[in-house]
C-alpha cells in the first residue's frame, strides 16, 4: 500500500443530522420566489435557501426554476460550453468501490496502464481531432504516485500534433498528503478532482468497503485542504448521484463549497455530478435512482446556490439528456469520450467492452458532431484555456469574475478557439455553422472589441494560434 502523510488535520464538516432536517422542508411558493430574486444578484445561496429549491414539486415552481438558472448562467458564463476528453491512464486500483468496473475484487477487468509510447499516441490521436484540455484519470494504486502523475502531465504538454496541442490538464485521481499535491502541481496541472461519491456516511460505509484508503471517509473528504494547503488553488469536487438520496447529495456539495469558501477564500472551480450507470459486474440495489426530472432540478438548483463554479455534465448522460438539460446551467461537457485504456488509438466501433472500461457511456457522438449540435443550439464551443495560463484561477478568478468582467475574456477567447478548430479539425457542415455563429456574435461586440476580435481571427485563417485575450 501507498504511505500516506496523515499529519493533517481533519474536520468533518458534513453534519448528516442537519442535511437530513433540511429536507423537511415544505414548498413555501414566497420563500421560492424571493429566493429566484436574490439570484439575481449573483450571491451564493445558503444550505437552507438551497433545501427551499429542493423542496420544489409543482410543474410551474420547476419551470420558474429552470428559467431563472437559464438567464443566471448565461449572465454569468454567457453561450461558451468548453469542452474537454478524459484520457484514462491506468486501471490498477486497490480499491472495492461496488459500484466500478475498476474494482480490486474483479477478477474479469482487463488491467493496464500506459506506456510512455501508449501515452504519446494517445495524445497525438486526440489533438488531431481538435482536443486542447484534457482530464487524466488514474485508479487508485501505489504504482499511479504523485511523480508517476507529474511525469504524465508534462508529456501531455509536450507532445504537438500539427497545429495541436494539449493547453490545459486537469486531474482526477487519489487524494494525496500535502507533499504528494506539491509534486503535481508543479508539472502545471489545472483543477485537481476529487470526488467524495456520496456525503452519506452510511452509505459511504456500503459502497466502500474495503480494501483501500478510499473507505476513510474523512481523508477523501479533506482532500481539497491538503490541495489548498500544497497551494492547488484550483480544485473539483463531486458526487455520484444514485448511491443516496439526491437532495442530501446536492446539500452536501454546496456545504462542501460553503466550507471551502469560509476556510480558503475560494470555493470549488467545478463540480460534477454524474449519475450512476451500469457497470462490469455491478449487481446492487439502487433504490435512490435519479429520475431524469430530478437530474434536471439537481443541476439547476446547484447553478443558483454556487453561481461562479463551473458545472459539469459527463457523457455518462445520454445526447438526449444532454441536450435537455445543458442550458440550467452546465458550463462544461466532455466529447468524444473514450473510457478503455488506449482507446482513443484504438478507435473500437460498437458496443463497449465493459470488462475493459469503468462504467457505460451515454452519449458516444464523436467531437465534430457535439460542436455541431451545440452549435445548432446557439451555444459556443470553447477549448479556452486563458485563464489558467495567466494567472486567473482561485481568488484571482473571482476578482474577475464577480464583478462580470469575465465575460470580456471568455466569449472573444471563446470565439477565437472554436475558430482554430473550424480551421482545422471540422467538416464543412460545422465550419460553416461554426462561423455563421462567430458573425452573429461580433455584432453583439462594441465597435473596438469587434475590429481587434475580426483582426485575430483573420490572423488565425493566416496560420496562427494561440492568440488569447
Amino acid at each position: 500500500m501507498q504511505k500516506y502523510n496523515l499529519t493533517s488535520s481533519f474536520e468533518d464538516f458534513i453534519d448528516d443530522k442537519e442535511l437530513h432536517s433540511l429536507l423537511n422542508i415544505e414548498e413555501d411558493v414566497v420563500a421560492i420566489r424571493d429566493i429566484f430574486q436574490k439570484t439575481k444578484s449573483k450571491q451564493a445561496l445558503s444550505l437552507k435557501e438551497t433545501a427551499t429549491l429542493l423542496s420544489i414539486k409543482s410543474p410551474e415552481l420547476l419551470e420558474e426554476l429552470f428559467d431563472t438558472a437559464r438567464e443566471l448562467k448565461r449572465s454569468i458564463y454567457g453561450k461558451r460550453i468548453v469542452l474537454f476528453a478524459p484520457l484514462y491512464i491506468g486501471n490498477y486500483c486497490v480499491n472495492n468501490c461496488q459500484y466500478c468496473g475498476f474494482r480490486s475484487s474483479l477478477r474479469d477487468s482487463v488491467r493496464k496502464t500506459l506506456s510512455a509510447n501508449e501515452l504519446n499516441s494517445e495524445i497525438i490521436h486526440l489533438e488531431r481531432e481538435g482536443h486542447k484540455r484534457l482530464i487524466l484519470v488514474f485508479g487508485e494504486h501505489p504504482q499511479y504516485t504523485p511523480n508517476f502523475i507529474a511525469d504524465c502531465v508534462k508529456q501531455c504538454y509536450a507532445v504537438k500534433e500539427g497545429n495541436g496541442e494539449i493547453r490545459r490538464v486537469n486531474i482526477n485521481a487519489a487524494p494525496m498528503d500535502v507533499e504528494g499535491f506539491k509534486v503535481v502541481k508543479e508539472a502545471g496541472i489545472g483543477t485537481f478532482q476529487v470526488f467524495q461519491e456520496t456525503y452519506h456516511k452510511e452509505s459511504y460505509k456500503k459502497y466502500h468497503p474495503g480494501p483501500g484508503i478510499k473507505s476513510d471517509y474523512l481523508w477523501r473528504l479533506n482532500a481539497m485542504d491538503r490541495a489548498f494547503e500544497a497551494g492547488i488553488d484550483d480544485v473539483g469536487i463531486g458526487a455520484l448521484f444514485g448511491l443516496y438520496d439526491w437532495r442530501f447529495e446536492v446539500l452536501g456539495l454546496v456545504r462542501h463549497s460553503i466550507y471551502l469558501q469560509d476556510r480558503y477564500g475560494v470555493g470549488p472551480h467545478t463540480i460534477s455530478f454524474p449519475r450512476l450507470q451500469p457497470a462490469l459486474g455491478m449487481n446492487l440495489d439502487l433504490p435512490y435512482a435519479v429520475s431524469d426530472l430530478h437530474f434536471k432540478q439537481l443541476v439547476a438548483t446547484l447553478r443558483l446556490a454556487v453561481p461562479y463554479t463551473g458545472l459539469i455534465m459527463t457523457a455518462r448522460e445520454s445526447s438526449q439528456v444532454r441536450d435537455d438539460v445543458i442550458e440550467f446551467g452546465v458550463s462544461q461537457i466532455d466529447a468524444g469520450t473514450k473510457l478503455e485504456i488506449g482507446g482513443y488509438q484504438e478507435k473500437r466501433d460498437g458496443e463497449q467492452d465493459l470488462s475493459r472500461e469503468q462504467f457505460k457511456v451515454g452519449d458516444s457522438r464523436d467531437l465534430d458532431n457535439v460542436i455541431y449540435w451545440l452549435l445548432s443550439r446557439g451555444f459556443i464551443p470553447s477549448f479556452c484555456t486563458s485563464c489558467y495560463r495567466l494567472g486567473r484561477t482561485g481568488e484571482h478568478f473571482m476578482e474577475y469574475a464577480i464583478p462580470g468582467f469575465i465575460g470580456g475574456f471568455c466569449t472573444p477567447n471563446a470565439m477565437l478557439t472554436l475558430a482554430e478548430y473550424l480551421e482545422d479539425y471540422s467538416s464543412q457542415k460545422t465550419k460553416d455553422a461554426g462561423y455563421s455563429l462567430i458573425e452573429n456574435e461580433i455584432k453583439m461586440l462594441g465597435e473596438a472589441k469587434q475590429l481587434e476580435l475580426r483582426e485575430k481571427l483573420e490572423l488565425i485563417k493566416q496560420g496562427k494560434r494561440d492568440l488569447l485575450y
